[in-house]
């Protein structure tokens, strides 16, 4: 091989290495390279975490309906737009005893956003948590699994720990039975479960599937020993 093919050969080696980091750095669930960030609890104990993202919609109650008839808690990721739409529903969660996580304010795609714009999105969010819910969220999850430069610090100055999840159902285009499947084949101590009460910022979605797929989930779980908690019940300080 030539000295100039060698180092065309090294180069693309080296460019697919950096380009393979770099997804993993924003989209890996274990990666904390730009911001802390958690994907699972604690393995010791025989407890999950059931998680649901976008809300609050016009169909949270219906979920929390389900949950209450389990007498299970579990972490909600809300935007804040969603909130100052619907404060009743997003305090009615609250009030049933769920964790309230920030997933942001509007729900965008953070890729190639400035630090400015990800801590305005945050900020927004908590401002509505805090306005609405009374109350100072400790966790975050950023919409569709994406960090970006500039989560560190952001993350940083509102006091908020990242949470990927160990497993996710696809719920908002699979059927229940597909749902139900794929979370229980991946399920261990201490795992993070993320499903969704809503469609991104659409009103009034359709997440009939996925009340479903909780409705089984569930009892299924329950039937293999395992408990439910929240996020912040379920993280070990060694995790």
């Amino acid at each position: 091989m030539s000295d100039r093919r060698a180092w065309k050969f090294k180069a693309a080696a080296i460019g697919a290495t950096a380009v393979t980091g770099m997804a993993y750095a924003v989209r890996g669930r274990s990666s904390s390279l730009l911001g802390p960030s958690v994907y699972r609890g604690c393995r010791t104990r025989h407890a999950v975490a059931l998680t649901f993202d976008d809300g609050p919609s016009e169909s949270t109650p219906a979920l929390l309906n389900v949950l209450a008839e389990h007498q299970v808690r579990a972490t909600f990721f809300q935007c804040g737009a969603n909130i100052r739409r619907l404060p009743a529903i997003a305090r009615a969660v609250r009030d049933a005893g769920h964790e309230i996580g920030n997933h942001s304010d509007t729900h965008p795609r953070f890729y190639f956003k400035s630090p400015a714009y990800i801590l305005d999105e945050f900020v927004s969010a908590q401002r509505a948590i805090g306005d609405v819910l009374e109350l100072t969220p400790r966790v975050m999850r950023p919409p569709f699994g994406v960090r970006w430069f500039g989560f560190r610090a952001m993350q940083q100055d509102l006091g908020l720990l990242g949470v990927m999840w160990t497993c996710i159902g696809n719920d908002w285009d699979q059927p229940a039975a597909k749902v139900v499947v794929r979370v229980t084949d991946a399920i261990t101590n201490g795992a993070i479960i993320c499903l969704h009460d809503g469609r991104e910022l659409r009103p009034d979605p359709d997440i009939t599937n996925t009340i479903d797929a909780l409705r089984m989930l569930i009892p299924r779980l329950a039937s293999r020993g395992f408990t439910f908690e929240t996020v912040s019940q379920l993280i070990c300080p060694t995790t």
